[in-house]
């Protein structure tokens, strides 16, 4: 059943039970809480006390008297006076017997249905007539007797009764329009929602349908919280494949990075089994590349695993106290014995004086070789290297210069991406990742990482580390 199928019938089932209830529920309270006579009820028991005594095969002081005591003890609250056309008094419960005159009936029949409104008796006057003589019956009761609240009209044509049933419909009519209303707008926005959800495709190209909701209610509420997980999903989901796609091309060049290698080794180590070599020296050369070879593809299996911490989020630092002078100049060493005999020039500037900082040793030198790493592999054609530290009290920079073929400007935003490779000269080695892990381990020191480059003139790294404010 549609929701607004079942908001009608709510309402119109809920209506019904109202009215119903209204009208059951007037009742019962009026008995249990409204005790005493009526008006209209007055008229009637009179009418048949008379009757009973016009119709009656007997007529006389002994029948009146039975008649009234019978009344007076079914309804002992009332007085009951059977009066002759002169006023004169033949019976009277409550033995007074008075005569009374037409003035006197005019001024206790005067206002009847207001005065149990006040203290003041109800007296209700009933012609009767016996054996060709006029008879009245004059009912009276305190108003104490009557009921506390009541509400009565006479009608004399339906014409008339119509100003009464009009304002009584139209009454009812107004909640009944205001609910139409608020739940016709209700199901309207509730239709606007359904319908964008049943549009929203996180694969189309086509905009986000954005909904338009100033109400601060429950809907207006969702329907923010709609604009805003569409907007996310659809942000997520281009994340998504962005990723996918980087992964894609994580793998191809994790294939070609692995195969390229491997095929170089494998010949070197074929050319060795059979001895198909000139002399010692091609041995050894032979030799130096699988070695070389073998330690890119351990550096390759070290990136993965750095993906992998990555993705888990696995990046935590350990702080002490280290001297940034020594670990530069150590790194500096090794990099003297890996570049012996590539003609490239290694420049070191380091202050003689130790420069000490609390750092996760480990993971600065594992930054600072991803750079120099990245260096020499595309900047080696500059035959130039330099490695500067410099600090000043707010902070510890260094610095990594190359004079290679350098990244050019469309590069520069994306370089720190991960999986980004620089297709231009740079293509062939590396899975992107190296530069992100820079980032990463800097950015947990709180510190920052910049690069600047000029094609085949110069291209710079500099590592900002802050003095200050560093974790504990």
């Amino acid at each position: 059943m549609k929701l607004r199928t079942k908001l009608w019938l709510l309402l119109v089932v809920s209506t019904a039970m109202s009215m119903v209830l209204f009208g059951y529920s007037s009742v019962w309270i009026g008995k249990a809480v409204n005790k005493g006579y009526a008006l209209f009820q007055l008229n009637p028991l009179a009418q048949s006390i008379v009757d009973s005594i016009e119709d009656g095969p007997e007529f006389g002081e002994d029948t009146l008297k039975r008649i009234l005591d019978n009344a007076h003890e079914e309804h002992p609250a009332i007085r009951w006076m059977w009066l002759n056309d002169q006023g004169q008094s033949i019976y009277d419960t409550a033995g007074l017997n008075p005569t009374l005159s037409f003035k006197d009936l005019a001024v206790l029949m005067q206002q009847t249905p207001q005065r149990f409104l006040t203290d003041d008796d109800v007296h209700i006057l009933t012609p009767a007539t016996r054996d060709g003589q006029s008879y009245f019956l004059l009912l009276s009761i305190p108003a104490s007797e009557m009921k506390q609240g009541e509400v009565y009209f006479m009608v004399r044509t339906y014409k008339s009764l119509l100003t009464l049933v009009v304002p009584i419909i139209l009454s009812f009519s107004l909640p009944f329009l205001l609910a139409i209303w608020l739940f016709t707008s209700i199901n309207k926005r509730i239709r606007k929602l359904n319908h964008a959800l049943n549009q929203l495709n996180i694969q189309s190209d086509s905009p986000v349908v954005q909904l338009v909701d100033s109400s601060k209610d429950e809907l207006g509420q969702l329907t923010q919280h709609y604009n805003s997980m569409a907007h996310r999903i659809r942000s997520q989901f281009a994340e998504i494949q962005q990723f996918e796609s980087k992964r894609k091309l994580l793998l191809s060049n994790l294939s070609h990075d692995l195969r390229t290698p491997l095929t170089t080794m494998l010949g070197c180590a074929e050319m060795i089994r059979t001895g198909n070599y000139k002399d010692q020296q091609e041995l050894q050369s032979r030799a130096k590349i699988i070695l070389q070879r073998c330690r890119y593809m351990d550096k390759l299996l070290d990136q993965m695993l750095d993906i992998s911490r990555q993705d888990a989020d696995d990046l935590t630092i350990r702080l002490a106290e280290h001297n940034l002078s020594e670990i530069v100049r150590k790194i500096a060493v090794e990099y003297i014995m890996i570049l012996d005999g590539d003609q490239v020039h290694l420049d070191v500037e380091a202050p003689d004086e130790d420069i000490l900082l609390p750092v996760d040793a480990s993971l600065i030198e594992r930054a600072l070789r991803n750079i120099l790493d990245n260096a020499i592999r595309y900047g080696k054609d500059g035959r130039y290297l330099g490695i500067q530290l410099t600090a000043d009290e707010h902070s510890v920079n260094i610095i990594v210069q190359d004079r290679g073929k350098g990244i050019p400007a469309e590069h520069h935003a994306y370089i720190f991406d991960r999986f980004y490779r620089v297709d231009s000269g740079r293509k062939g080695e590396g899975l992107g990742i190296g530069l992100a892990i820079v980032k990463d381990i800097v950015e947990a020191h709180q510190g920052s990482v910049e690069m600047s480059s000029i094609p085949n003139v110069e291209t710079v790294f500099r590592i900002s580390l802050p003095r200050l404010n560093l974790p504990k």
